[in-house]
């Protein structure tokens, strides 16, 4: 077996095993029937999915990548709950301060993937929209842009998704 097959399969067993944990919590049960049921959808959809389901392909299978993962979680709820506060506070105020632009941000990132995941870390983000990505160039539409320089700004927004992706997917 050549070294590309054996990354390929690699790839599919983890995606395998990502699979069936998930049916497993999602049944939330260990009977047999069920984790039998369990085998046959997971290897069914590797299967039939195992280019298209590529979101396990680049990432890193290291201790510092599952350490980045849930670094990145929690640093990607904490900007949610800031993103929510700031946009409510601009909703609820009878002036309704906002400043909408689109800017058009580089990423350092190689891996297509963490490109895929810090766009979509900015869309889910209140007050912001990934609204193009193309190489390194992220276009994102703010309803404030409340910084004097945008380079800078913008460079703040990825810089901290870039941090842990950066790790995580190269």
């Amino acid at each position: 077996m050549n070294a590309e097959a054996l990354r390929n399969t690699f790839c599919q067993a983890k995606l395998f095993t990502v699979l069936f944990l998930f049916w497993v919590l999602l049944n939330g049960t260990l009977a047999p029937d069920a984790l039998g049921v369990g085998v046959v959808v997971a290897f069914t959809t590797v299967l039939f999915f195992k280019d298209s389901l590529s979101f396990l392909s680049d990432f890193r299978l290291t201790p510092q990548a599952l350490v980045a993962t849930v670094q990145y979680f929690v640093y990607f709820l904490l900007e949610l709950i800031k993103a929510n506060i700031e946009l409510a506070r601009i909703v609820l105020s009878p002036s309704l301060p906002i400043n909408p632009g689109i800017v058009k941000v580089r990423t350092r990132l190689k891996s297509p993937m963490g490109r895929l995941l810090l766009a979509n870390s900015i869309t889910l983000t209140p007050g912001t929209l990934t609204v193009e990505l193309s190489d390194e160039w992220l276009y994102v539409h703010w309803v404030n842009l409340d910084a004097d320089d945008i380079d800078e700004a913008s460079t703040r927004m990825v810089a901290g998704f870039e941090r842990y992706l950066e790790v995580m997917y190269g």
